[in-house]
């Protein structure tokens, strides 16, 4: 038989076999495609169907409830990715497979990421059209951009695919799959949770910190709805995500080449 040097192509092809046949794929995502444009389509049909004064909001901003919830599921598919393996012990054949570990692990990163992006990119683009078409007629809507457009669909599926390769570099950490997801459900969550409990005056810019940088806030920002008048703004929550994402990778990385399986 011909030997042939093996490269990133048949990393990718073997993490593509992998993401594609095990069933906590479809479930995730499934979920995720009926949470999106299922809360995004009762949403549009609630506020259409009352005449509700829009007050100068852009129809797209209401796509926000439907992704809050479906970030739950890109993170637990992201964490499965790599943890499953570890559960299982599958982890031993990949990495026999292919020894090189920074191989592995920027193959399953890469085709995470591409997949969680092009599910959500569908899912928000429909949510999108649908609000659109929808709460058009109603009182004080506002024209949606081409910004608000590329925002509330590319951009807001850039955020999401990130922050579930974030998820994938904590399931490489921690390498337990209820322990990884838990811990990425406090980061969504809990900053939002903690500032909403903190009154005392002394904690005043402690509170607005976790808010203007919690994950719901930077998802309003994308969607031009932000909950604080300070804070990131524009495209900034991508900056952060991104630079958030890449720390995460680095230390997967290196957790990844230094221990033991």
């Amino acid at each position: 038989m011909p030997v042939r040097p093996t490269h990133l192509g048949h990393a990718l092809a073997s993490e593509w076999t992998k993401i594609k046949s095990v069933r906590s794929t479809m479930w995730t995502l499934g979920v995720l495609v009926v949470l999106v444009v299922g809360i995004g389509f009762a949403t549009a049909a609630g506020l259409s169907s009352g005449d509700t004064d829009l007050d100068g909001e852009s129809p797209l901003t209401f796509g926000f409830f439907g992704v809050l919830l479906g970030i739950l599921c890109v993170i637990t598919l992201g964490v499965l990715v790599i943890s499953s393996e570890y559960g299982t012990g599958m982890i031993r054949t990949t990495l026999t497979a292919c020894p090189s570990r920074a191989r592995v692990l920027t193959a399953k990163a890469i085709v995470f990421f591409l997949v969680a992006f092009t599910v959500t990119l569908a899912c928000t683009g429909l949510v999108a059209l649908m609000m659109d078409s929808m709460l058009s007629g109603n009182p004080g809507v506002a024209e949606p951009t081409g910004e608000d457009w590329f925002k509330a669909t590319v951009g807001i599926s850039l955020y999401v695919a990130m922050l579930g390769l974030v998820a994938l570099s904590v399931g490489a950490l921690i390498r337990h799959s209820a322990g990884a997801i838990t811990i990425m459900i406090g980061v969504v969550l809990l900053p939002l949770v903690l500032a909403v409990f903190m009154q005392s005056e002394s904690l005043a810019d402690l509170q607005e910190g976790l808010l203007n940088y919690s994950v719901p806030n930077q998802l309003g920002v994308l969607y031009s709805n932000s909950v604080t008048d300070s804070g990131p703004s524009g495209w900034e929550p991508l900056g952060i995500i991104t630079a958030v994402t890449a720390a995460a990778l680095v230390a997967a990385y290196s957790a990844l080449d230094r221990r033991d399986v």
